[in-house]
């Protein structure tokens, strides 16, 4: 017989765990979630660098330390955690089939689903980059496993592609183990990070910032022995004459993310393809009715903190459709959410007013770095509202507040675009 629970969540990261409490904290009374790990927590069992939990928590935690809490706050709800156990398929009627070495091929079936398996990251073949093909290229988080749970020391010499933010905290964490970072290398003019990473690991430590350059060749026969960076123009390509030789023993790719979504699309889920990501409405339920997703699933974040809150909106979500699964019926009143100028997506793609408390928040990415400027909401043509801002970079995310009223007037699709303010 088929074990029937209220929600059922895959993946057991900070997305997960957090999803997992809010359902149950909404009414449902059966939760499961399901990892692949033999441990919870994700990612962040490796991030043991400070700078988590400012924003939820209020005070600044470890990356072990922030999961540890929210562990703790779901075995409290008596809520079932299975690991070790890989999820195979989620169908459209929210049945999920699954295998783990104890209970082997079992199926299960909820009331609700949440998607949060995270992301993975980009490796040298998604890159093209040229040369031979040694040992000592490991991507950013390989080596933050390797380093920080395995114990092994990947490298001496280290060169850096890409300028996300696990590579620029691998950085410093490599220098604090007593390697020498030659180089970080961004192939964009501007970096990919946190301005707060871009201080404390690159420039605490001297660590020189080559932007707009890239790694053109990788030499050595069994082992790393160089790498050749090389400026890029306006079209990304390198500029003959502007070569760099590095003698290095490791190149470490810190290259971009990509949300891990082979579940997502057996369901027959849509996918956005500006985020990878599945197509999810106001409240992160997803275009199959009664599947929810949340976190790096949906699109990459920066702050963990982010992170708990979409999760928290998606448990909450579930646990109510759980519940009253015709609460979240389809209504007529869609509004669209399009990303204009200088925007690279937005999150969530479209809103349901019905389904609209008092207002809805839509986060999204700059193309560009912003100095003084302005976000401008638009119906069609007509403008909105202006939402004002300092500073703005791709390495940010950003978002804004849609009151209902102004959902409820708007005639079509609203659309997000930035632009500079000009200067007096």
């Amino acid at each position: 017989m088929t074990q029937r629970y209220d929600v059922a969540v895959v993946g057991a990261g900070p997305a997960g765990l957090a999803a997992a409490c809010s359902a149950y904290e909404n009414g449902a009374e059966k939760v499961i979630v399901i990892d692949r790990d033999r441990e919870a927590g994700g990612i962040l069992n490796q991030c043991i660098h400070s700078g988590f939990g400012l924003h939820y928590f209020k005070e600044e935690l470890t990356g072990p330390e922030y999961a540890g809490r929210f562990e703790e706050m779901l075995r409290k709800t008596g809520s079932r955690l299975m690991l070790d156990t890989m999820v195979l398929k989620v169908t459209q009627n929210r049945e999920i089939h699954m295998m783990s070495p104890k209970e082997g091929y079992s199926v299960i079936s909820a009331g609700a689903v949440v998607l949060a398996m995270g992301c993975r990251e980009r490796t040298r073949g998604a890159v093209g980059i040229p040369g031979a093909r040694p040992a000592g290229v490991f991507t950013a988080g390989a080596a933050q496993r390797y380093v920080n749970i395995e114990g092994y020391m990947v490298g001496r010499r280290v060169v850096i592609l890409g300028s996300g933010d696990i590579g620029l905290i691998m950085a410093r964490r490599m220098t604090l183990e007593g390697a020498k970072v030659l180089a970080c290398v961004e192939i964009m003019p501007h970096s990919n990070g946190l301005a707060r990473n871009i201080v404390q690991c690159l420039e605490d430590y001297g660590i020189p910032l080559y932007l707009s350059h890239t790694v053109t060749e990788i030499r050595g026969k069994n082992r790393v022995e160089a790498v050749k960076v090389q400026r890029v123009d306006e079209s990304l390509k390198p500029v003959p004459g502007t070569e760099m030789i590095f003698d290095c023993d490791t190149v470490l790719l810190s290259v971009g993310l990509i949300p891990e979504n082979e579940l997502t699309r057996d369901a027959g889920i849509k996918i956005d393809p500006r985020t990878k990501g599945p197509y999810v409405y106001e409240n992160m339920e997803t275009t199959v009715p009664g599947v929810f997703a949340c976190g790096n699933v949906v699109h990459v974040h920066d702050l963990v903190d982010f992170v708990t809150a979409e999760s928290k909106k998606a448990g909450e979500a579930a646990a109510k459709y759980a519940n009253n699964s015709a609460l979240n019926a389809f209504n007529s009143d869609l509004k669209a959410i399009i990303n204009g100028e200088n925007v690279a997506y937005t999150v969530p793609q479209s809103i349901r007013t019905e389904n609209t408390d008092k207002f809805a928040e839509v986060f999204f990415r700059v193309k560009r770095v912003f100095g003084d400027s302005v976000i401008e909401l638009k119906d069609g043509e007509k403008p909105l509202k202006a939402y004002k801002r300092q500073h703005m970079a791709p390495g940010e995310m950003e978002h804004i507040i849609i009151p209902k009223d102004m959902l409820l007037s708007a005639a079509g699709s609203l659309t997000i675009s930035v632009k500079e303010e000009e200067k007096q």
